[in-house]
């Protein structure tokens, strides 16, 4: 199986355990067999999950049947990058991680964009450019 890799070209580093995240619930931003678009590791601010609640992807309410605890400002969530996207172009973008969020992100933004937006320092600080 391919090893999917993070925006930076490095290995696709997990997004967050607490709550677990990702589409297979595997803590990650893969797509795996689904081709799964939940690509952004996000660290979710409250403008965030109000704008997101406000378009009608409530992210804040729990669900416990689908195992979805609610989120808090502060988690990390592998959103869907038209998601992300939406919130950017209202200038409420969250902060994301790099490591984190899949390189399939790139077919639809530019890296400069996502790294206006990064709140991870990879080892390498030269692909910051």
């Amino acid at each position: 199986m391919h090893q999917e890799r993070n925006v930076l070209g490095g290995e696709l580093e997990p997004c967050g355990w607490d709550p677990v995240t990702g589409f297979y619930r595997d803590a990650s931003c893969t797509c795996g067999p689904a081709v799964a678009r939940h690509l952004v590791c996000a660290v979710v601010t409250a403008d965030f999950l109000a704008h997101q609640r406000s378009v009608g992807n409530d992210l804040i309410t729990p669900v416990p049947e689908f195992g979805f605890p609610g989120l808090r400002p502060g988690d990390r969530w592998c959103v869907v990058l038209d998601r992300w996207l939406q919130s950017y172009e209202a200038g409420l973008a969250s902060p994301i991680v790099l490591a984190a969020t899949n390189e399939r992100a790139l077919d639809l933004v530019e890296l400069d964009v996502l790294r206006r937006f990064a709140v991870d320092v990879p080892d390498d600080l030269s692909v910051l450019g």
